[in-house]
């Protein structure tokens, strides 16, 4: 982020250079970094498994509680934030909002596959919510800005959003199957995930890296000249990731801790692997589509747009730090019967090498 920002102040005419190179709304740039960093992610979804998937209770029931972290609790929790803190900045504000309805979609796979969630789960909720997107992204944005907003500023068309989605989504989605099947074809399942993945997956942290580097070095200016008003941008941001991550995180410990008490211990529905999927999908946000549509509609050197650079600038570190507490968590809470038996696992690979005490029985 830094870098970029360098970029952006001091090397002339770098806008200007990114703006030639556009696909209708989208910044051809971006987009190659966020295919990068979504392919070897999507190529480690077991599609093959995903039939049997699809018709679990399971499933649905985790589809439903998405549905409404992201489409209702989600949305309606930026738009307060935003005009509780920047009750005076209209069109910050604004930027901001588009943030909060573009959901997650992305770099939400990288949070969730470093804090050890569910891979299958977390590209279901994922494509589920890119759909949705589609359909409800430009009636939300025109509500929340130009109803409540009373403003007439946002003239937004589904087909803008769905060309971004489907390039920043299903680009990377068909490379990942079909990169997915031809090496599985060509040679094993076994050599797939012991040799070809280890190696392919350090491309997601490079796309990452490069995407960061690319929006940052496109706003870099406009963040340097506007401090006042970006670190006031800040203070919704942070808060919204963190009341979200944390309360979809409790919401399913809850509701895992209550299956346990019923003495469910097989086919459960609610675990860690899937509270770290819900945790990341309602507190990520589809900052690159923000980005996108607050270029296109008010252009790239305004407030709107600044504003929602800024939720990369604080989405990568905040939810980059929530994957150690996650994994933190993970290990200090009692899932129900998942943190027993991984201490005994533990304990018996220690026993196997010597190292665990020896327990004394009559």
């Amino acid at each position: 982020m830094v870098v970029g920002v360098l970029i952006g102040e001091f090397v002339p005419g770098v806008q200007p250079a990114f703006d030639t190179v556009r696909f209708d709304s989208v910044s051809v740039p971006i987009a190659i970094g966020l295919i990068v960093m979504m392919w070897p992610i999507l190529t480690k979804v077991r599609y093959e498994a995903l039939g049997h998937i699809l018709f679990s209770k399971k499933l649905w029931i985790h589809m439903g509680i998405s549905f409404v972290l992201n489409w209702i609790v989600g949305p309606l929790v930026m738009l307060g934030l935003a005009w509780a803190t920047l009750p005076d900045l209209p069109t910050y504000r604004a930027g901001v909002i588009l943030v909060g309805i573009a959901r997650c979609i992305a770099v939400v796979m990288v949070w969730n596959q470093l804090a050890g969630g569910d891979m299958e789960y977390c590209a279901l909720l994922v494509v589920a919510n890119s759909i949705l997107q589609i359909v409800l992204y430009s009636p939300y944005a025109v509500l929340f800005i130009n109803v409540v907003g009373s403003s007439q500023s946002l003239h937004l068309q589904y087909s803008a959003v769905a060309i971004s989605v489907l390039i920043y989504l299903g680009i990377p989605l068909v490379a990942g199957v079909i990169t997915r099947f031809t090496v599985m074809y060509l040679t094993s399942k076994r050599f797939l995930q012991d040799t070809f993945l280890p190696r392919f997956a350090p491309l997601a942290l490079v796309g990452l890296l490069y995407t960061v580097v690319v929006i940052f070095a496109y706003q870099g200016h406009h963040i340097v000249h506007n401090l006042g008003p970006v670190f006031r941008v800040f203070v919704p941001m942070i808060l919204y990731f963190v009341v979200m991550w944390t309360s979809a995180f409790s919401f399913v410990y809850y509701l895992a801790r209550k299956e346990a008490r019923r003495g469910k211990t097989t086919d459960k529905i609610f675990a860690y692997d899937v509270a770290v999927v819900q945790a990341f999908t309602a507190g990520s946000n589809n900052f690159e589509l923000a980005i996108a549509v607050a270029i296109a509609v008010y252009g790239v050197g305004s407030d709107q747009a600044l504003a929602a650079t800024i939720g990369p600038l604080v989405e990568v570190p905040v939810l980059l730090s929530l994957t150690w507490v996650a994994q933190f968590l993970r290990t200090r809470l009692d899932w129900g019967g998942d943190h027993d038996r991984n201490h005994d696992q533990t304990m018996s690979v220690d026993r196997e090498k010597g190292d665990a005490p020896e327990t004394k029985t009559e």
